[in-house]
């Protein structure tokens, strides 16, 4: 729903690296979607995920759970995040960038799972420069009941517990969109919530600030009785939920599994959308400018040595943006990956 235009949940089983290369074993013909199988390549032949293509008109939000996602870009921008990290790119009026899965685990499966968002950007902003953001995952707010059976990790937004919490919480989240995102004026009441509800537990989820967002709650794992206000849902399922009333999710004690729930919301941008692969515009001429100007300027070129760009396997989780480079306070990865 308007603001958000493309929402997918990425849940891959990847093998144990057999060597440095980090590579899977080769399957599919470059377009491997294949919903059965444990693991998909996607667009990859022997290194899984993206390797570089274009977009423009939009932003992407990647949010991670578990595994690690490689990023380079047109703009000479890299990094490697994962574990619970949160990407935030504005594509604006052209960017090409690549998302790979790289293998760095030897000794377990290298297990994936995450959200990528397509939020739209309105007109004014659809040409903007690209610009990025990176939120590590000790940058993320999180809350978890007395109980231990609810929790919420707060990707991007805000989340109260009750009425009195409001006025202290209230633009806590330190973490800040780009500037030109739908995101970054908080009267549009842009919110990203993973929900997770186990056996036994519930959550209360209060409304949303403003009364004019459009609000969808995605059940994506556990369907043994979760409940939405007292309503069963037992697939997965996507919900349409009224912005100006409190929420109520429930999972009974005899479910096997817990619940996982996305929640977002945001006030609608209310422009037309015409979308042709990686290109989202107001209209039909600016899609085809779009692959006009692709054709011609390849926004800015590929200065990465290879389509499919990945970092060394033993390399920590770090963030170089216009040349300046981040790494999250905590990071494990690198040590797991020496110890093999």
């Amino acid at each position: 729903m308007d603001p958000f235009l493309f929402c997918v949940y990425h849940k891959d089983r990847y093998p144990p690296a057999h060597d440095d290369s980090m590579e899977c074993p080769r399957r599919g013909n470059g377009s491997d979607f294949n919903p059965s199988a444990p693991y998909r390549m996607y667009h990859g032949e022997r290194l899984a995920g993206f390797p570089q293509h274009p977009h423009r008109g939009f932003e992407t939000i990647t949010a991670t759970v578990k595994g690690i996602i490689d990023h380079t870009d047109s703009v000479g921008n890299g990094g490697r995040y994962g574990e619970g990290d949160v990407q935030w790119m504005t594509a604006g009026k052209g960017v090409v960038h690549g998302e790979m899965f790289p293998l760095i685990h030897k000794d377990r499966d290298n297990f994936c799972k995450f959200f990528q968002l397509w939020l739209n950007l309105p007109k004014k902003s659809k040409m903007v420069d690209p610009s990025f953001a990176m939120f590590w995952d000790n940058e993320v707010a999180k809350w978890e009941s007395e109980d231990g059976l609810a929790s919420v990790t707060v990707w991007y937004g805000d989340y109260f517990l009750s009425k009195n919490a409001m006025a202290s919480q209230r633009n806590s989240n330190p973490n800040k969109p780009p500037e030109h995102s739908w995101a970054s004026n908080p009267e549009n009441d842009v919110a990203v919530l993973y929900l997770v509800v186990r056996p036994g537990g519930t959550l209360k989820l209060p409304k949303a600030h403003v009364g004019s967002v459009n609000r969808a709650l995605y059940l994506v794992e556990g369907f043994d009785g979760a409940k939405v206000n007292e309503v069963i849902v037992g697939k997965p399922s996507i919900i349409n939920i009224d912005p100006n009333q409190d929420i109520e999710l429930s999972v009974p004690e005899s479910a096997s599994t817990p619940s996982e729930f996305l929640l977002l919301q945001g006030r609608p941008i209310g422009e037309p959308v015409v979308q042709h692969g990686p290109f989202v515009m107001n209209t039909s001429q600016e899609i085809q400018q779009a692959f006009m100007d692709y054709r011609k300027t390849q926004f800015g070129g590929w200065p990465w040595p290879k389509d499919d760009m990945v970092f060394s396997r033993t390399k920590g989780r770090f963030a170089l943006l216009y040349g300046k480079e981040t790494k999250p306070a905590n990071d494990n990865i690198l040590e797991s990956c020496d110890a093999n």
